[in-house]
């Protein structure tokens, strides 16, 4: 493809979501991509419709103990607890980093109470920060978040209060491990979310034979990677049926095709996220696959294919 055809199948990819608009419908999953320093000599930046940052909290978090991480067959089980530096420094290190990289900004916001989650919602309030996606589901963590995951009138709740204050769209990351994703998904629409972003891990454990005890000290973790795609695909489809508020899919993306299969189910953009691990190149390959793609399916912009699947 010569250069002139890149370009125009590049700008095939505009997308808006949530009232903000991004060159590309491609961006990270929390928790995989640092803040992109670590990958920034293999993906240009600003190539990417956003970055999502690691969690952050209103102070620091050391996480869990190790070992952390654990292999499994088509993924990975982590339980890293959200280990960050804090709002502090990641204002001062990481967001100066991301703005001078000319990377689109999506801070992932954690907390073990609802003041936590609007401590560091007001600290990025003044901040050059695109959108903020606040983490409400993650499986590895004893106190906060995932309660607030898995009980849909708390999940009203603290996203009704982050609206309140907050200056940039929220985008609430729900969890996979509940009986109805729909029902959550309703509840923090109910609660003023601008948009949702599915799934999080699934909670999963894995026992070390040989060492007779579990592969990660926390006992279970986030179960990620291609093997929860079929899960996370059948999610975004049914949490598209049930709410009019934009999707963030994720779950197992490898490739341009997986990247559509989200599309198609419903999600208008969709984060990386295991996949960096194996192939740092992975986002920016999605990228230019999505481009061809709208290209030779003579799209005037790749939106036309969200939701197509009913």
């Amino acid at each position: 493809m010569d250069n002139k055809s890149a370009n125009d199948g590049m700008k095939l990819l505009k997308t808006s979501f949530a009232g903000v608009e991004f060159d590309n419908p491609v961006t990270t999953a929390s928790g995989t991509f640092g803040s992109g320093m670590e990958y920034s000599e293999f993906v240009d930046l600003a190539k990417l419709g956003a970055v999502t940052t690691k969690g952050v909290a209103n102070v620091p978090w050391e996480g869990n103990a190790t070992p952390r991480i654990a292999e499994t067959h088509s993924g990975m089980i982590n339980a890293i607890g959200l280990q960050n530096p804090g709002i502090d420094t990641f204002i001062e290190r990481d967001l100066s980093f991301l703005k001078e990289s000319g990377a689109r900004v999506i801070v992932n916001v954690c907390g073990r109470s609802v003041e936590d989650y609007l401590e560091v919602v007001e600290r990025l309030g003044d901040e050059d920060v695109d959108m903020l996606e606040i983490n409400i589901s993650c499986p590895n963590v004893k106190a906060g978040g995932i309660a607030f995951g898995q009980d849909p009138k708390l999940a009203e709740s603290v996203t009704g209060e982050i609206k309140k204050i907050a200056k940039q769209p929220v985008v609430m990351k729900l969890s996979p491990n509940v009986t109805d994703i729909a029902e959550m998904a309703r509840a923090v629409e109910a609660g003023g979310a601008d948009a949702v972003s599915l799934i999080n891990t699934l909670t999963g454990m894995k026992i070390d034979v040989a060492r007779k005890t579990f592969a990660v000290a926390n006992k279970t973790g986030g179960m990620s990677g291609p093997c929860v795609k079929p899960v996370a695909v059948r999610m975004v489809y049914q949490v598209a049926q049930a709410v009019s508020i934009p999707i963030l899919g994720m779950g197992g993306i490898q490739d341009t095709n997986d990247a559509l299969e989200f599309m198609m189910a419903g999600a208008s953009m969709v984060a990386v996220g295991t996949a960096n691990f194996y192939n740092p190149y992975a986002t920016s390959e999605i990228i230019d696959g999505l481009a061809d793609y709208a290209t030779s399916e003579h799209l005037s912009n790749i939106s036309e294919i969200v939701g197509c699947v009913k």
